[in-house]
């Protein structure tokens, strides 16, 4: 990462991440979303108003977005990193990314992307999520992924929130790395398990939700946060490291130790190839080239016709 470094939260739960991020990097923050209760007094925001609409779609958010285009393109004009936090299972989240990521691209900026996906029984969320995501990691030079559903997967006695709750520290714990640790400059899964666990069943559980959003052969590198650390025994350390390494190659494996009280594991693994998240779009498949409208992502525009908006 070059400084300086803004750090740009999206919507509801992405405000909450900048926040907390933009502490631990000591760095600059803007907030984004169409509701203004998301936003913060000590920190920089843009309303994206979607004026008379009480339950604006995704595409209506986004075509709102770009009359704030030129804004936000001067908002993030100084900086040289940008952090991208996003729920891509709301509504804001999956709206505002897209737009916010090209703004990024088109000003050449070192854009690392952190994108949370839904549960699977969010089935109306999916679709958004996956066009969304396509075009956020098209547009960064870094692409962090956690799937809430592989989460809760593997956990399946927990909440909603206490899914979000992990999700949120996991995120946390890699940002506190991003300044030490090297972060591959693809598209990375972001796996991890449930605190109170024996550091080898977090292990497992972390790599149950790793192969849930891409197969074996898929996987190029993995970084391994062993939270914690100092006070795990050396045997239990030495154990974990050899059943890493007998599972990804040891050339590509590399792990980091994070002091703090609880005790978990928290795995970043770069891949290549198809993922989970291609099939959320089912014209996926489409190579880029034969899709006519990849330039612009969907959006509602007031066309000033003579007809009702049917948002």
């Amino acid at each position: 990462m070059k400084e300086p470094i803004l750090v740009i939260g999206l919507g509801g739960a992405g405000s909450k991440l900048a926040i907390k991020a933009k502490d631990t990097l000591n760095s600059d923050c803007l907030l984004i979303s169409n509701d203004q209760k998301d936003f913060s007094t000590v920190n920089s925001s843009i309303h994206i108003s979607t004026e008379s609409i009480i339950n604006p779609s995704v595409q209506l958010i986004r075509g709102s977005t770009y009359k704030e285009f030129d804004e936000i393109k001067s908002k993030i004009s100084k900086y040289s990193t940008i952090l991208m936090m996003s729920n891509l299972a709301g509504k804001a989240g999956a709206a505002i990314a897209p737009v916010v990521s090209e703004i990024c691209k088109e000003a050449d900026k070192g854009l690392i992307s952190f994108a949370i996906m839904p549960f699977k029984y969010e089935k109306d969320r999916i679709f958004n999520s996956g066009i969304s995501l396509k075009r956020v990691r098209e547009n960064s030079k870094c692409t962090i992924v956690l799937d809430n559903d592989s989460l809760l997967d593997s956990n399946p006695d927990l909440s909603a929130k206490a899914c979000y709750d992990i999700a949120n520290s996991a995120i946390m714990h890699v940002v506190k790395s991003l300044e030490s640790s090297e972060v591959s400059t693809e598209t990375s899964i972001l796996s991890t398990s449930k605190e109170g666990q024996d550091i080898e069943d977090s292990l497992r559980d972390s790599l149950k939700m790793l192969y849930d959003n891409a197969p074996p052969n898929a996987i190029k590198r993995s970084m391994l946060y062993v939270v914690g650390g100092n006070n795990i025994p050396v045997g239990v350390l030495n154990s974990i490291t050899n059943l890493t390494n007998g599972i990804i190659n040891e050339s590509n494996s590399h792990i980091d130790m994070v002091s703090t009280e609880e005790s978990k594991v928290v795995m970043v693994s770069s891949i290549q190839g198809m993922s989970k998240f291609d099939s959320y779009d089912p014209l996926g498949v489409i190579p880029q080239e034969n899709t006519l409208d990849w330039s612009t992502p969907d959006c509602s525009i007031d066309c000033k016709l003579d007809l009702y908006q049917l948002e």
